[in-house]
């Protein structure tokens, strides 16, 4: 926490949540996964499995309640933008919220075969059938973003794992960098690009070992470095640092002949091509006020309850509160009954807020959490919101306020003033540096 030693603070919205949350990973506790096959009876649960895990409209079931559902079993389809929702699970589909969810009682044994997805006549078709999308928590269907030639531009993995305190896609390309060189490589065929670049902090030495070894047989695959900072894995600072072109608010990567995706949605991609697998599973990092520490589980059951995480993390720790999924600094706030969908990350489980009844301000950005996240934390504290402004980097497109520099966070004084001025006694902010 930021603080002021006089009547007037600031809250850093980051460093409070870092600190509430922060764990340093544990040696042995990556790659920790549940075998499906080894649940007891009792361990047995409801799976809930949401009809929007993409940017679109809701899927519609192509399933009804009473159907038994295989594992890897297409359940619903998007009508319109969106992707592909397959069960998670073996077992019998209990109800059906319409636009919502899909909930499945799971049977006591589950296999580890799945249901593979249709042949299909090109690579780009299967990713579709699979359902995959941008599992860094965008959600945009992959086969819509791969659609679009960049013949003779560049493919790039996104390694930053941005959030602090996430750790599972660094964790799978310690463990698995060949699947990730073999996804780009199918990426690169999809797109016409003409070279790949795994984006990544120097930091991560283990993995950058393994992806070392992993392509130095490849020619049109290489590893940049990314500056230790956040947002590291925004795209406008991807391209910035990566290919020295400054990307104004609203364009796209494509204009600068780049495409980029997320680890998770590169290994999904390769599993579906190669094993016919359909989005089912998700990687996730479990940290913050847990009792083991922070723990990764491969491949768990999309649909699965939040609190089945925390219990394996050891349960809550001592001083607990808020429960985040996402990152500390766009995470959401959920309950242990919550389910796990694609675009889930990170479990954080942070201290109880600290109790303060001040005024206060709030100072948003776009790299950071909204106006409503803040609004949220304010009332976690027991404040009171009195006034609220914007980043001074912020500006309008398309009806959407956007950062122009993510990554170069300016001096907020004229902004603390104003807020100052209407009556705000301490301020908490989403920008991306304090």
């Amino acid at each position: 926490m930021k603080t002021f030693q006089s009547s007037w603070h600031i809250i850093c919205f980051f460093m409070v949540f870092n600190f509430h949350f922060q764990r340093k990973r544990q040696p042995g506790t990556t790659g920790n996964v549940l075998p499906e096959n080894e649940r007891n009876k009792e361990d047995m649960m409801q799976i809930t499995i949401g009809l929007r895990q993409h940017v679109g409209a809701p899927c519609q079931p192509v399933i009804q309640a009473g159907d038994r559902v295989e594992r890897g079993q297409l359940i619903a389809r998007p009508e319109g933008l969106g992707a592909n929702i397959h069960s998670s699970v073996a077992g019998m589909v209990t109800a059906i919220e319409p636009a919502q969810s899909i909930i499945i009682e799971e049977d006591s044994n589950q296999p580890n075969n799945f249901v593979p997805i249709p042949e299909t006549s090109s690579p780009l078709d299967a990713i579709k059938e699979a359902g995959v999308v941008g599992a860094g928590g965008a959600g945009f269907p992959t086969h819509v973003k791969l659609a679009g030639s960049i013949e003779g531009g560049c493919v790039i993995a996104n390694a930053a794992e941005c959030e602090p305190m996430l750790a599972h896609n660094i964790a799978f390309l310690e463990k698995s960098p060949e699947t990730i060189v073999r996804g780009m490589e199918y990426l690169l065929d999809i797109t016409g690009a003409s070279i790949g670049y795994i984006a990544i902090k120097p930091k991560h030495k283990k993995a950058l070992i393994a992806l070392g070894k992993a392509i130095q047989d490849k020619k049109n695959i290489e590893i940049k470095l990314l500056p230790d900072m956040y947002p590291a894995g925004d795209e406008r600072v991807i391209v910035r640092e990566i290919l020295g072109h400054v990307m104004q608010p609203g364009e796209l990567p494509s204009v600068y002949g780049a495409l980029i995706s997320n680890i998770e949605s590169i290994k999904n991609c390769a599993l579906a091509i190669e094993q016919r697998r359909p989005v089912i599973t998700k990687d996730l990092t479990v940290s913050g006020r847990v009792s083991r520490g922070t723990q990764v589980f491969f491949d768990q059951p999309i649909g699965m309850p939040v609190g089945n995480y925390i219990d394996l993390a050891g349960g809550l720790g001592l001083g607990s509160g808020e429960i985040v999924m996402g990152g500390p600094f766009t995470g959401k706030s959920v309950t242990m009954e919550n389910p796990i969908t694609k675009l889930s990350g990170g479990i954080l489980v942070a201290m109880e807020f600290p109790k303060d009844q001040r005024k206060f301000g709030i100072l948003e950005c776009e790299c950071g959490a909204g106006n409503e996240r803040l609004t949220e934390i304010v009332a976690g504290m027991g404040g009171t919101v009195v006034a609220n402004t914007m980043c001074k980097r912020m500006v309008e497109v398309n009806g959407r306020f956007r950062c122009d520099k993510p990554g170069e966070c300016p001096g907020q004084a004229e902004k603390v003033l104003q807020l100052k001025r209407e009556g705000a006694e301490a301020i908490v902010t989403g920008t991306c540096q304090d």
